[in-house]
């Protein structure tokens, strides 16, 4: 990853779409608006549906953070489970500034989107609010990804709001990987579940950049 000073949202944003994880986000996003332009059957739900996961998306940040990214492994029946997302993501502690590791796995891609299509499909009362539901969520992905992988690079905040976002997520990185865990928000959910300490109390982990290595 390159290490210039003074990078610019441009420059970050070619290297951003040299990644595979936007582009397949951007095809659902793309495939999921015209499927919804043309079913048309718009509702007062397609305004509040949004909304709703836009409130529920710190949380659930928090949730795949803390149980499915930072998963130990274990063995269960015998056979030892350790998902890809979280054997990237131990890697992605281990070289935060290494940009492949900072995205979500296109191989786990594969079968998270079709995953979000039948849950689209299947648990809305209508095809509309589904296809809602599926635009706004590869909208929250394609954010999700661009805010990760922003804090990564060398581009320096300009705004409170995004100091607050960075400053967070690279406390969890270099300080203490059991704190601080969303992303896109400034300690949102955090806040409410109890892991948005004052940096000032908390010791620096000897694990951060190697997870589970007390285990």
């Amino acid at each position: 990853m390159s290490t210039r000073r003074g990078l610019t949202l441009t420059q970050a944003g070619r290297e951003f779409l040299r990644h595979p994880s936007p582009w397949m986000l951007a095809g659902a996003l793309a495939a999921a608006a015209g499927a919804r332009i043309a079913v048309g059957d718009w509702q007062r739900t397609d305004l509040v549906l949004p909304l709703v996961m836009l409130a529920v998306f710190p949380f659930a940040e928090w949730v795949i953070h803390v149980v499915i990214l930072h998963w130990r492994p274990r063995r269960i029946a015998g056979v030892t489970v350790d998902p890809l997302l979280a054997r990237e993501h131990r890697a992605h502690h281990v070289e935060p500034r290494d940009l492949p590791l900072v995205f979500i796995p296109w191989r786990s891609l594969l079968w998270i989107l079709p995953l979000a299509v039948t849950i689209a499909l299947t648990a809305f009362p209508s095809l509309g609010r589904g296809l809602t539901f599926l635009v706004f969520l590869t909208l929250l992905g394609i954010g999700y990804e661009w805010c990760h992988y922003l804090i990564h690079t060398d581009y320096k905040p300009k705004t409170a709001v995004y100091r607050s976002i960075w400053r967070n997520h690279r406390q969890h990185h270099f300080k203490n990987e059991h704190y601080w865990f969303t992303v896109t928000s400034s300690g949102t959910a955090d806040r409410m579940l109890g892991t948005y300490p004052d940096p000032g109390t908390v010791e620096s982990s000897p694990t951060a950049r190697n997870l589970h290595a007390d285990a």
